[in-house]
């Protein structure tokens, strides 16, 4: 993820993975990696194969690249993409810790990715997309690099009704994927609008009480396919 270094403890990063469900044995293979950030595991939902190229959007401080260059193997690769040179120089510096030589992370913006076209067979990302300014943009970008017949595993936040103008100025809203999200119907128009087929995997409304206080969101697991 590309927005702000977690200040919480290690035991409450660890709660909060495990709340979006990332297992015991996952957390501990990412060790430090894990910052408590995101809205889901996309892996657990991903069918990521042995020999794939795998695209991490908002790759953060490294634990879904890490995860997924487990499962592609030494034949697969994994590139990260973060916004964040501080992030991109943490999840170096994780992958060296665990001697990881699969996985590569490259400083940039997702929506203009340093890739060229048709030449990753899935992408992963962790509640990062509604962070960007431009999210049609980024969609349609991460259509460009996927191979036909690739797919997306996002999870990210969606709104069930529109902020009010405080909250999306609140900073703390802000930094925790909220101010920048859009309504879900919108937040979905945009991905098809870039061409992807679209199947909801699974939404968690209890996101909304277990970190942002009530606020009429959920977190979503989506699967999309370019044809």
């Amino acid at each position: 993820m590309s927005h702000t270094s977690c200040g919480c403890s290690c035991n409450k990063a660890k709660n909060i993975s495990k709340s979006i469900g990332y297992s015991e044995e996952e957390l501990k293979i990412v060790g430090e990696a894990n910052l408590g950030l995101g809205c889901g595991n996309p892996l657990a939902f991903g069918k990521i194969k042995e020999g794939d190229v795998v695209l991490d959007l908002g790759s953060g401080a490294g634990i879904d690249s890490i995860l997924a260059s487990e499962k592609v193997g030494r034949k697969g690769r994994v590139i990260g993409v973060d916004m964040t040179k501080e992030m991109i120089n943490k999840a170096k510096e994780n992958a060296k810790k665990y001697n990881i030589t699969n996985v590569e992370f490259l400083f940039g913006e997702i929506e203009h990715l340093p890739l060229k076209d048709n030449m990753v067979d899935t992408i992963i990302t962790n509640c990062v997309i509604n962070l960007t300014p431009d999210k049609s943009k980024t969609f349609a970008e991460a259509y460009r690099v996927l191979k036909p017949g690739g797919k997306i595993y996002l999870s990210d936040i969606v709104l069930l009704e529109e902020l009010s103008k405080e909250q999306r100025n609140n900073k703390e809203l802000l930094s925790g994927c909220v101010a920048g999200a859009l309504l879900k119907d919108d937040y979905l128009e945009k991905i098809k609008n870039a061409g992807f087929k679209v199947k909801i995997l699974y939404e968690n409304t209890k996101i909304s009480k277990e970190q942002y206080n009530g606020i009429n969101l959920e977190s979503i697991m989506v699967e999309l396919s370019k044809s």
